[in-house]
């Protein structure tokens, strides 16, 4: 490998907005992040639908199954 041309490497540590940290190597050092597979719905299973104004029985009258029976 040619000397001085790659970038250093060295330890960070990610910090999510919930507090979960992550000890790393990274080119750029520590920084913060906003959502981790701590605090992600889809990983903690504490999705939530959220209706607001009766979109959802709007779409479903619209888009409703059909029988499929013809």
């Amino acid at each position: 490998m040619k000397p001085d041309i790659h970038p250093n490497y060295i330890d960070a540590t990610i910090t999510c907005a919930c507090g979960a940290t992550i000890e790393t190597k990274s080119v750029k050092g520590s920084y913060n992040i906003d959502i981790c597979s701590s605090c992600h719905p889809f990983f903690t299973g504490k999705a939530r639908l959220v209706d607001t104004e009766g979109r959802v029985e709007r779409f479903n009258r619209k888009y409703g199954r059909r029988s499929s029976a013809k």
